[in-house]
């Protein structure tokens, strides 16, 4: 690789704060949020035009999917979304005892609940540098159609997904070869659907249960859930392929699920193209994804106008605004979530939160049916080497079979929840985070209705 060297220069500082926030999906959007209402003045940066992350810009709207009767979560700020978009008219999640919410409606709620938290919010912006002195983060590089600017906090919390502001402050991180990560998707959404005649061929023909999920790769469960309902369309898409129908691509696979059916015809977070081989740090390998991802996308629509009953005439109503990632950098924490933490119900004395005994990825589908659950320690936050830094979000510290639960919307917004009122606390009291009072950071936990053990 050639190199040139970049000139020196001065960079204006373009805000200060107590608490910064770097990305906004549920982990971000909770943590600042969290912060705010804790009293401590709050930034939340985000590169996109909008608040939300895989809810608002993938078009992930089923945000806690797994609920049952029974089970056991940490509540907090994952209660008020469903509230929030269930007020504003979303409807229950089809197979589950939660609430579907809609992509393009979340962006005006997350609007809502970062001004009303008094959030200052900051979008179209990127991080691009950490600024580090003798091991303490100080804040970070920003670039923007505003130029290079510098934002100074007291406190960092990265929720970039990708441990990108850990990364860069030179916090020590984990990530697998590309080959062993999760698949990337696209997601897209459908218009123009006979909706009476697709449910009647999905209650009467494609009697789809958790059991079918075993096509494309072999699937553990607790059995449990084998004959439970599960959105999820498989066959219609292999026999395409093995048709010639459409053309075989090496790291793709066709065939995954569907959120919600609208009265308009509709058809939601439509889950159905996977690509492997993919390292989210890498922007030839983005870039290949998105186009791939579309492309593969469109044959999916070709295949469901033609095999699947009530899509004869489906449209395409968009796509996600940007793939969906589910890991690549992990953080090397003062405690890794393993497998065994995730299993057999971990408890811990500093936990900041729990999540029912959910494992979604490499080789299990376990859904939380009995009341079982695990505790998720603050050390699992904290980076080691730079302080006043936390990370919460998929990237947080844990094994690659931990990673399956821990990864998924409600238990990132649980991380984040607990990573801003930790924030807050450390700076009300004068210390830094991995100094901080845990029982302090778990009380105000509490009076934001987080269950914490």
């Amino acid at each position: 690789m050639n190199y040139i060297n970049e000139k020196e220069k001065q960079i204006p500082v373009h805000a200060e704060c107590d608490v910064l926030v770097v990305g906004s999906g549920p982990a971000g959007l909770s943590a600042a949020i969290a912060a705010a209402r804790e009293g401590v003045k709050v930034i939340l940066c985000e590169r996109f035009g909008c608040f939300g992350g895989v809810i608002s810009q993938v078009g992930v709207e089923a945000i806690a999917w797994y609920r049952h009767e029974g089970t056991n979560e940490a509540g907090g700020l994952v209660f008020e979304y469903e509230e929030r978009a269930k007020a504003m008219g979303g409807q229950k999640e089809c197979q589950s005892e939660s609430t579907a919410l809609d992509a393009d409606m979340f962006k005006y709620i997350a609007d809502q609940m970062v001004e009303e938290a008094g959030v200052k919010p900051i979008l179209h912006c990127l991080a691009v540098e950490a600024i580090v002195e003798d091991g303490v983060i100080k804040g970070i590089i920003t670039e923007s159609k505003s130029g290079r600017r510098a934002i100074l906090a007291k406190r960092v919390i990265d929720c970039t997904g990708d441990a990108d502001i850990a990364a860069l402050a030179g916090a020590p991180f984990s990530k697998a070869p590309k080959e062993q990560l999760m698949n990337v998707t696209t997601l897209f959404n459908c218009k123009g659907v006979d909706v009476e005649k697709f449910n009647d061929w999905v209650e009467n023909v494609l009697k789809p249960t958790y059991k079918d999920w075993g096509g494309y790769w072999s699937i553990e469960t607790t059995g449990k859930e084998d004959d439970m309902f599960s959105p999820y369309i498989e066959r219609p898409f292999v026999e395409a392929v093995n048709d010639g129908l459409v053309p075989k691509e090496e790291g793709a696979c066709l065939g995954g699920t569907w959120s919600s059916i609208t009265a308009e015809g509709e058809v939601t977070q439509l889950n159905l193209v996977f690509l492997g081989n993919i390292d989210c740090t890498d922007v030839e390998d983005l870039t290949k994804a998105e186009i791939q991802g579309r492309r593969n996308a469109m044959y999916c629509l070709d295949i469901l106008r033609k095999k699947v009953p009530g899509f004869e005439n489906a449209k395409l109503r968009n796509f996600g605004m940007t793939l969906g990632t589910r890991e690549s950098r992990q953080i090397e924490g003062h405690y890794k979530l393993g497998k065994k933490d995730i299993f057999e119900q971990g408890r811990f004395e500093d936990s900041i939160g729990i999540f029912p005994e959910f494992i979604d990825g490499r080789g299990y589908m376990y859904l939380p049916l009995t009341g079982r659950y695990y505790q998720i320690p603050y050390r699992c936050i904290l980076p080691q080497k730079i302080d006043n830094l936390l990370v919460a979000g998929r990237c947080i510290s844990g094994e690659p079979i931990a990673h399956t639960s821990f990864r998924n919307m409600s238990c990132c917004t649980v991380t984040g929840q607990a990573a801003g009122v930790a924030a807050a606390v450390s700076v009300k009291d004068g210390v830094t985070t991995s100094q901080v009072d845990i029982k302090k950071v778990q009380q105000q936990l509490e009076k934001q209705n987080v269950r914490v053990f």
